[in-house]
C-alpha cells in the first residue's frame, strides 16, 4: 500500500493531502474486498490509519453479536492489546460507540470515562485519545481509537478527528461489504453442498421398472429430503420394499435418511424377515443417530407369485390396503419408530403382519401427502388420498402415484413437507407382467436350518440334515453323498480357519430348494460370527503343490456349481453360499 510513514507537515499542500487521503481510503477498501482474511485486513487498516494520523498507537474494537461487549481485534503501535474485552459502554471507546459520535479527549486525566486498566497493565502513559465510531446506516459495528499524537504537545486537533471519522466511515463500509461477500460465498458453498447431497439422495432411489408391480414417487419440499423409499428383487423373485420418514429437517435428517436407506438395501439381501430386518436397522440407528432423531418406516416383502405380502410397521402412518372390490383397510403401526430404543423391540424383531392382497393394491405414504394443501387451500387428509386412489385406479401404478402426488405438488400452495408414496399392485395384469419378465426362480422352499457350535463333533447333525434335504429335493445317492461331503468340508474350513479351532464359535446352516421353469437347484448358506473374510484370499491351493491339507476348496468347487461369499446381515461374520443344480 502506497502510504506515507509519517504525517505530512502542517504547511503541506492541502490538495496533495486530500489526494493522499483519498488514495489511502481507496487502498483500504480494495484490501478489504480482495483479501479472504478479514482480521488481517483490519490489522492493516489500523496500521495505516495510525501512521497516517501520526499517532503512537491505534486499536480497532468490534461489537459482538449481542452488542454487550467490545473486543480489540487489531492494534498497532507501542502497546499490544489485541483480545482486550470491554463492556460496550465502558471507557471512552464505549462512549463513542453508544453515542455513535467521534470524540477528542485532549487530557484523559480529566475525563472520568477513561479506562485506566491498560495503562496500569502495560506501563504506557496515555495523554490524549482520538476515537471515531464504525457504523453504517445506524448499524453499530465498533470504533477506532488512537492514542497520543506524536510530536508537539502530543494532543490531537479537530482536523485529526475529521480525518479519522472519514477513514472510520470508509472502514465500516468495507467491513460490511466484506462480511456480505463472505456470507454470499458461504451461501454458495452451502447451496453446492445441498445440491450434491440431493444428487446423492436421488441416486439412492430405485429406477422405475414397469415390469415390476411396485413403484414409488418422491418430491422433496426443499433441496434435500428426509423421506425415502426403495424396492428390489430378491433371488427367489420376491420384492423387498420400504418407505420411511426421518424426523427433523436439514442435513442431519438427510444424512440419517441416507444411512437408513443404505442399511435396508444392504441388510435386506441377507435378512428376508421384515421384522428382524427392521430390528437390526434399529440397533444400528440407536448406536449412531443424533439424540432425539428417529425414523418412521414401513418395510415388507411382496411375492408376485402368490400375491402375499409380509409387513412390519415401525411407527409410520397407517398404510392403506385396497381390496379388489374397492374396500379400504388401514394397517396401523403397533411398534415404535427406529432409533428410539432397542429395549422396546421384542427379541424376535418387529411384529410382522401376513396379508393376502388377492388382486388388490397396497399403498404407503408420508404425512407430507396427507397434510399437504389441495388447490382449494384445504389439507388433503386420509379421505382425500382414498378419493384420489379411487379416481386413478385404472391408471398404471407409476402413473397412478404421480397423479395422486400431483394433487398436492401442483396445487399452487407451498409444500409443507416432502411428498413420498409407494404402491404395490396385485392386479392380474401387474402380476402377469411380473411373471413374464421374471428371470429368477419363482418358488424358494426353505427346507431346513440348524445352528451348532464350531465343534467338529457337532457336524454329524449338519450332515444328517443336509442328507435329508437332498432326499427331499430328489437327489440320487451319489449326488446326496457328494453334497454332504462338500458342506462338511466347508464347515470344517470355518472351524479351522475362521475360528482357529475355537469350539465356542457359532455356525448356522440353512437350505433352500429354488424351483422354476428352468429346473431346480439346492441353495445352502453357511453363516458364522467370526472376523470377516476377504473372499480374494480364499482360493484353492495349486494341485501341483504336494503337501498335506489345503485341497478342501478344490473338492467343494468340484462338487458344487457355485461357491460365493455374500453380504452378512451384520458387520461381523461371514455367509458362504453353495448352490447345486439338480
Amino acid at each position: 500500500m502506497n502510504t506515507p510513514e509519517t504525517a505530512l507537515p502542517a504547511d503541506a499542500d492541502d490538495g496533495g493531502r486530500t489526494q493522499e487521503t483519498l488514495q489511502l481510503l481507496a487502498d483500504m477498501g480494495r484490501e478489504f474486498v480482495s483479501t479472504g482474511d478479514l482480521n488481517a485486513a483490519l490489522y492493516h487498516a489500523v496500521e495505516h490509519i495510525t501512521r497516517y494520523i501520526d499517532a503512537e498507537g491505534g486499536a480497532l474494537f468490534m461489537l459482538d453479536e449481542s452488542g454487550a461487549t467490545l473486543t480489540c481485534l487489531a492494534c498497532s503501535g507501542e502497546t499490544e492489546i489485541t483480545g482486550l474485552t470491554l463492556g460496550s459502554d465502558q471507557g471512552i471507546v464505549g462512549r463513542c460507540v453508544q453515542q455513535d459520535t467521534g470524540t477528542i479527549v485532549r487530557d484523559v486525566s480529566k475525563d472520568t470515562s477513561f479506562f485506566k486498566g491498560v495503562d496500569e497493565e502495560t506501563g504506557h502513559v496515555t495523554r490524549s485519545i482520538l476515537c471515531a465510531p464504525l457504523s453504517v446506516k445506524g448499524e453499530r459495528l465498533g470504533a477506532i481509537e488512537l492514542i497520543n499524537k506524536r510530536g508537539g504537545d502530543g494532543l490531537f486537533v479537530d482536523g485529526d478527528l475529521t480525518l479519522l471519522t472519514a477513514m472510520a466511515d470508509s472502514a465500516a463500509m468495507a467491513i460490511v461489504n466484506a462480511r456480505m461477500a463472505g456470507q454470499l460465498v458461504e451461501q454458495e458453498r452451502l447451496a453446492r453442498e445441498l445440491e450434491l447431497a440431493a444428487e446423492i439422495q436421488r441416486s439412492l432411489l430405485p429406477e422405475a421398472d414397469e415390469a415390476l408391480p411396485v413403484a414409488g414417487v418422491n418430491v422433496p419440499a426443499r433441496t434435500v429430503s428426509g423421506d425415502f423409499y426403495d424396492f428390489f428383487q430378491l433371488d427367489d423373485g420376491r420384492i423387498l420394499f420400504n418407505l420411511g420418514d426421518v424426523s427433523g429437517k436439514g442435513m442431519n435428517a438427510a444424512l440419517l435418511m441416507a444411512k437408513t436407506a443404505s442399511l435396508f438395501r444392504c441388510l435386506g439381501k441377507a435378512i428376508d424377515h421384515p421384522g428382524k430386518l427392521m430390528a437390526r436397522i434399529n440397533e444400528e440407528i440407536c448406536e449412531t443417530a443424533t439424540r432425539g432423531m428417529f425414523v418412521t418406516m414401513v418395510g415388507g416383502i411382496y411375492d408376485p407369485a402368490t400375491g402375499r405380502l409380509r409387513l412390519a410397521n415401525a411407527g409410520h402412518e397407517p398404510p392403506l390396503l385396497v381390496g379388489a372390490d374397492g374396500t379400504f383397510r388401514e394397517l396401523p403401526a403397533d411398534a415404535p419408530p427406529l432409533g428410539i430404543s432397542v429395549m422396546l423391540v421384542p427379541d424376535n424383531g418387529y411384529p410382522v403382519e401376513d396379508i393376502g392382497l388377492e388382486g388388490g393394491a397396497f399403498y404407503i405414504f408420508t404425512d407430507g401427502l396427507t397434510e399437504g394443501y389441495t388447490g382449494q387451500g384445504q389439507e388433503l387428509g386420509s379421505h382425500g388420498v382414498r378419493a384420489l386412489i379411487e379416481t386413478e385406479k385404472q391408471a398404471a401404478l407409476g402413473e397412478r402415484l404421480e397423479r395422486i402426488i400431483a394433487a398436492v405438488r401442483d396445487s399452487g400452495e407451498a409444500l409443507r413437507d416432502d411428498l413420498t408414496m409407494l404402491g404395490v399392485d396385485d392386479s392380474a395384469p401387474a402380476r402377469k407382467r411380473s411373471a413374464d419378465n421374471r428371470t429368477v426362480p419363482k418358488i424358494a422352499q426353505h427346507l431346513a436350518a440348524i445352528e451348532v457350535p464350531s465343534n467338529p463333533d457337532r457336524l454329524r447333525m449338519v450332515r444328517e440334515m443336509i442328507s435329508d434335504c437332498c432326499e427331499i429335493a430328489g437327489c440320487d445317492t451319489d449326488a446326496r453323498r457328494d453334497i454332504v461331503l462338500a458342506v462338511d468340508e466347508a464347515c470344517q474350513n470355518v472351524i479351522r480357519h475362521a475360528y482357529g479351532g475355537d469350539a465356542n464359535g457359532r455356525m448356522g446352516v440353512s437350505v433352500w430348494l429354488d424351483s422354476g421353469q428352468e429346473g431346480s437347484r439346492l441353495r445352502i448358506e453357511i453363516s458364522d460370527d467370526a472376523d470377516p473374510v476377504d473372499p480374494a484370499t480364499v482360493r484353492p491351493r495349486d494341485l501341483d503343490d504336494v503337501k498335506p491339507g489345503g485341497l478342501g476348496t478344490h473338492l467343494i468347487r468340484e462338487i458344487m456349481d457355485t461357491v460365493d461369499f455374500v453380504a452378512p446381515p451384520v458387520e461381523a461374520g461371514n455367509i458362504l453360499r453353495l448352490t447345486k443344480t439338480l
